[in-house]
């Protein structure tokens, strides 16, 4: 993995996920140069540098902007909002919970979102789909069929500090629009906007919401309602596998980084086994849980596991790992596809360093691994409906 930041494994992170999604060298590099003496004081002291540094590089680009959309230079434009919402999105992960600006700089993030939609990509659209009396925010991004006759979709669910902006960002939409399959990206309880701005914390019973975004999808038109599937990255590789097991509307799941056995790697993080993927991380984990006691969760979190839950996925099951991914063992990219020996099609892929994606969920190579994700769906649809509806 590229390495801005010597040792700072949580900095590299976010710059890599910034590069992979969009991001320019140049501009990344003119945002990092001065942070290198904070980087060297570990992954928590200087995330408010970070956010100064690079909400810098956003107040430039969205000024440049909109003097090009002023212009009628409309997709110079939208290609700057879009650059500009990947930075901030990226630095405001970085941030404490209790950090007072962060709120704000999300919903900057929202804004220049909707601006670059607006510009260059109007097949996608902001959504909400009801969720327990509330809703859960999303993006829709629709694809177009040869007839426009109603097309297959993809719900999208991220991990424990990306948000549906980081999930669009990556480009993984748009691969599957090119392959005529549509997308609906979700921020899930316990990430993103759900969690910010609705106070939706994560839980152990994922295919609660599975259910409410395949019911949100079934009112669709422009759905083809028996090739819905779900795809999870990061901790969404438990978050999906779990939801397909007892959602069966779910015509495929696949698990982008294995996490069979999430709370197992929150006690070896205890012990400083592993890397962690933000600064300031156990004040984020029991925000994105809903607790308050340490202690507490580090039980609770041994409930999020997949032994005795793979088992009941019957539809097809594609399991990606990355060879050298610090996060999360790659043994548990083998415990997840030995045990779902139920599923009518199983796959492993495990990348590795000599070919790029071999880090946490490919952000070394992340067009490599999103491309051949989308392959193995789109193949995967053709096979369960060779003859759309």
């Amino acid at each position: 993995m590229f390495e801005y930041f010597p040792g700072n494994y949580v900095w590299n992170l976010g710059v890599v996920a910034a590069l992979n999604s969009g991001g320019l060298i140049d501009e990344v590099d003119r945002a990092c140069r001065p942070l290198r003496e904070a980087a060297a004081r570990g992954e928590d002291v200087g995330t408010r540098d970070f956010l100064a540094a690079w909400t810098g590089l956003v107040d430039s680009l969205a000024e440049q902007a909109d003097e090009a959309a002023r212009a009628g230079r409309n997709r110079t434009a939208g290609q700057m909002y879009a650059r500009a919402a990947n930075y901030l999105v990226n630095a405001e992960r970085m941030q404490a919970v209790t950090e007072p600006s962060r709120l704000a700089t999300y919903r900057r993030c929202l804004t220049l979102m909707e601006r670059s939609f607006e510009l260059v990509d109007p097949a996608t659209s902001r959504v909400a789909v009801p969720f327990e009396g509330t809703t859960l925010p999303g993006y829709f991004t629709r694809a177009t069929t040869p007839d426009d006759s109603p097309a297959p979709v993809v719900i999208m669910w991220n991990g424990l500090d990306s948000t549906k902006e980081h999930m669009y960002l990556s480009g993984f939409p748009a691969e599957l629009a090119a392959r005529g399959i549509s997308t609906l990206t979700v921020d899930c309880p316990g990430s993103g906007e759900a969690l910010r701005m609705g106070g939706l914390t994560a839980r152990i019973e994922t295919e609660t919401w599975a259910a409410a975004c395949v019911d949100y999808l079934e009112t669709r038109p422009d759905v083809r309602q028996n090739c819905i599937g779900l795809v999870g990255w990061s901790l969404g590789g438990y978050y999906a596998p779990r939801a397909a097991a007892f959602e069966k509307r779910l015509a495929l799941t696949v698990a982008w980084g294995a996490n069979h056995d999430w709370g197992a790697v929150q006690r070896r993080r205890l012990e400083r086994e592993g890397e962690r993927p933000v600064p300031h991380y156990w004040e984020h984990v029991l925000w994105v849980w809903g607790h308050d006691d340490l202690d507490t969760f580090i039980e609770f979190a041994d409930g999020v596991r997949l032994d005795g839950v793979v088992e009941k996925i019957t539809v097809p099951f594609l399991v990606c790992h990355g060879a050298n991914d610090r996060q999360i063992p790659v043994e548990y990219a083998h415990r997840s596809y030995d045990q779902a020996v139920n599923g009518s099609k199983r796959e492993l892929r495990v990348f590795t360093r000599e070919e790029g994606g071999a880090e946490h969920v490919g952000l070394d190579h992340l067009h490599h691994v999103s491309a051949f994700v989308a392959d193995w769906v789109d193949t995967t649809f053709a096979e369960l409906d060779p003859e759309p509806a």
